[in-house]
């Protein structure tokens, strides 16, 4: 994994206008089937990495486990995330080629 260029992609996925972040954005984002991709904290707690593995499971999204909160939150913007969601395929695509 590349840290630096991971944490970039995605900080362009949300200047893009193309990510959500949060538990109840990413979840409405994967049930409406706008989701292309799910990122979810390394730190993140238990329940929210079950949430979201089944309901990656079921709507049949990628999910990806990277970066810790802070992290997540600093390229997005914010000083924590557990959770985002990416909305456009194409950079879905080349976040999952770098993880």
């Amino acid at each position: 994994m590349k840290p630096d260029k991971l944490q970039s992609m995605i900080g362009l996925a949300k200047k893009a206008g193309k990510l959500v972040s949060g538990e109840f954005a990413s979840e409405a984002s994967v049930k409406k089937s706008e989701a292309h991709l799910v990122i979810v904290a390394t730190d993140a707690s238990d329940n929210t990495k079950k949430l979201f593995n089944d309901k990656c499971t079921f709507y049949n999204v990628p999910i990806i486990e990277v970066l810790t909160k802070e992290e997540l939150g600093h390229c997005i913007g914010d000083e924590y995330r557990a959770v985002a969601a990416v909305l456009d395929k194409g950079l879905a695509d080349a976040i999952i080629k770098i993880k």
